[in-house]
């Protein structure tokens, strides 16, 4: 069943298009995530490229998440500079003189920093004073395979690491693989499987393994998290959700909080369609192979966004409803959130029907 649009309820909709986030449903996913993660004993770092905004990176902070996942330095750098201080950059970063500098302000500036790395030759490139402080993190493919070195490397970069002083911290890994139909229960057991025996590997090795990090958890596989395998898990879309985890079953309607709105600028009844507003400019243009259009349209099931240009979607209306009309107002729901609020500069926070705030999307095009 679908949730009711909002539109509809607001005194004073937004100029179209425009992200709507619902803060009820918001607070609602922040709560879910958190409680499962304390019931379970494990830590949560929530992965703050999806939002990208300081104000639900303090109320994940105020719901205890151990610190906050970042993708970049110029992510790290905004939320270190409103206050969240405990960061982890869950990526490669290979680190020039330019990196490597503002890595360095950063641990002047008090940040507790991690960094991922994947590879003996970036390990090696961590050392030296300039760092102190730093710790590392070994990255470890689980079977996405992106970035992340085999399991069987995991020793030759843990040595690596401790011949440069920096502190490794812990193993972590994206089962990234998740996001596909029947694929999250795979995914999530790749993921124990892999840290496991990545851990039992230094073990064997002489290495001290007592406290280190055993990091996972993509929003689909977050909640099927093993603990004792694991120790902390990085979901970040989950405070939104999307079409994807939707069409994935991994949430309801009722728990989208992000949406675009949009008007009808254009319809066909012979074709059955009708043109929104909201392109690929705002929507952005993510469409999984299984994925059964670009985007949803909550109220109407059965509709599909099936085309996207920079400034028009094309949404076929199930046959036998009635079409929107010209200048109606339709919320969207993205397939991927994530990219979305790289594209936008504010967000406009809805409660009860009413327009309550907008929020910066302060680390907006924080890219490198």
């Amino acid at each position: 069943m679908t949730r009711p649009t909002r539109l509809a309820d607001l005194p004073h909709p937004p100029d179209t298009p425009a992200v709507l986030i619902d803060r009820s449903v918001l607070d609602r996913n922040l709560a879910g995530m958190a409680e499962f993660a304390a019931a379970r004993g494990l830590r949560l770092r929530p992965h703050v490229k999806t939002h990208k905004i300081p104000e639900i990176a303090r109320a994940q902070l105020a719901r205890e998440a151990a610190g906050l996942t970042v993708a970049t330095i110029g992510e790290a750098e905004v939320f270190a500079a409103v206050g969240c201080t405990d960061l982890f950059i869950a990526y490669p970063v290979w680190p020039t003189p330019a990196k490597g500098g503002r890595i360095r302000a950063l641990l002047e500036a008090g940040v507790r920093l991690r960094v991922g790395v994947d590879s003996p030759e970036a390990a090696a490139r961590w050392g030296g004073p300039d760092f102190d402080g730093l710790e590392l993190m070994i990255e470890l493919d689980s079977g996405h395979h992106r970035s992340g070195a085999r399991v069987d490397g995991v020793g030759e970069i843990a040595r690596v690491v401790a011949g440069t002083g920096r502190r490794l911290a812990g193993l972590f890994t994206f089962p990234g693989h998740s996001y596909t139909p029947d694929g999250v229960a795979e995914a999530a057991a790749d993921e124990h499987d892999c840290l496991t025996a990545a851990r039992d590997l230094l073990a064997e090795s002489g290495f001290a393994v007592a406290g280190l990090e055993l990091s996972g958890g993509s929003t689909p596989s977050a909640t099927l998290t093993t603990p004792g395998a694991t120790t902390e898990i990085r979901p970040g879309v989950y405070v939104f959700n999307d079409a994807q985890q939707l069409e994935l079953g991994r949430c309801g309607w009722d728990d989208i909080a992000l949406t675009v709105a949009a008007t009808v600028v254009s319809r066909r009844e012979d074709l059955g369609q009708v043109i929104l507003d909201a392109g690929s400019k705002i929507l952005g243009s993510d469409r999984p192979a299984w994925a059964t259009g670009f985007a949803r349209v909550p109220g109407a099931p059965g509709a599909r966004v099936t085309a996207l240009s920079e400034h028009h979607a094309t949404v076929a209306w199930p046959a036998g409803e009635p079409l929107p009309q010209r200048g109606e107002l339709l919320e969207v729901v993205p397939n991927h959130v994530c990219p979305v609020l790289n594209l936008v500069d504010e967000v406009t926070v809805t409660d009860g029907g009413e327009i309550v705030d907008h929020w910066t999307v302060a680390a907006r095009g924080r890219n490198s």
